[in-house]
């Protein structure tokens, strides 16, 4: 296999073709730390757009603690495209990052994914729907398991029944989907034993996104014996992001050394 020199620090990497709206941009910490670790980030916007504060700024904080981070810009409903466009997006970025591991020094176990808003949705989906690859693949990327080592959701878009975010569920499956399509992508329904571990947390107060989304994954969890870390906050409006000198930072780097990501 040829090794592929690892891309340059905030260059876009078409995931598919040039023509395709879906990029993967790698940020490299300066001293990258021991366990080799790597995260996807999967910023928020509803689906209909890229928060950055939720993307290119979480990549940065997590190099700050030796973490390697690609952010992927998925494909959006505003952009004209809908399900499964945006799961196959993070389903390539984990394969991608996974086929490419040994090239760039990371671990090839140790890929996690965060995922903010309607990236948390994004971010839950792969967590409950990933694969092992298709050892029949032409291309050897697809060959790559896309399973996620472990996940961290903030303030996530989880259901898209009672309390879901209607503008997300809208840009993500249009008009009157099918209940069963529904059903499918309310992610609280679909985790198992196989699901990967968690961190989740979400405020109270949040108006956007109803903090029982954080609640009804966590119960999910729990009752498939899969390992998590919730934490509910009183305050705080939706899309914080690492805004608010937020405790949930510092939680967070704390679970990610007890996984050994760091």
């Amino acid at each position: 296999m040829t090794t592929i020199a690892k891309p340059e620090q905030g260059k876009t990497i078409p995931l598919w073709d040039v023509k395709t709206p879906a990029t993967l941009t790698p940020y490299w910490p300066d001293k990258p730390n021991a366990e080799r670790s790597t995260i996807v980030v999967l910023p928020g916007g509803g689906y209909g757009g890229h928060a950055d504060h939720e993307g290119s700024a979480f990549a940065l904080w997590l190099n700050a603690h030796g973490i390697t981070c690609f952010v992927l810009h998925y494909r959006l409903g505003t952009q004209g495209y809908k399900h499964p466009a945006m799961l196959h997006d993070a389903a390539r970025a984990l394969r991608y990052v996974r086929f490419h591991a040994n090239d760039w020094n990371l671990d090839v176990n140790k890929i996690g994914i965060i995922g903010s808003s309607a990236g948390g949705h994004l971010t839950a989906t792969l967590l409950t729907h990933f694969d092992a690859g298709n050892a029949q693949a032409a291309d050897p990327v697809d060959r790559v398991s896309c399973r996620p080592d472990l996940g961290i959701l903030c303030y996530p878009v989880i259901t898209l029944q009672e309390f879901t975010h209607q503008g997300s569920k809208l840009n993500l499956l249009g008009e009157n989907p099918p209940e069963e399509l529904v059903e499918h992508l309310s992610n609280e329904r679909q985790v198992t034993p196989q699901t990967p571990p968690c961190f989740i947390w979400h405020t109270w107060e949040d108006g956007a996104v109803p903090v029982e989304n954080a609640l009804l994954f966590a119960n999910a969890l729990r009752r498939n014996g899969v390992r998590f870390d919730l934490h509910i906050y009183e305050n705080g409006g939706h899309g914080l992001g690492l805004g608010q000198n937020h405790p949930w930072a510092s939680q967070c780097l704390f679970w990610l050394r007890e996984q050994k990501f760091i």
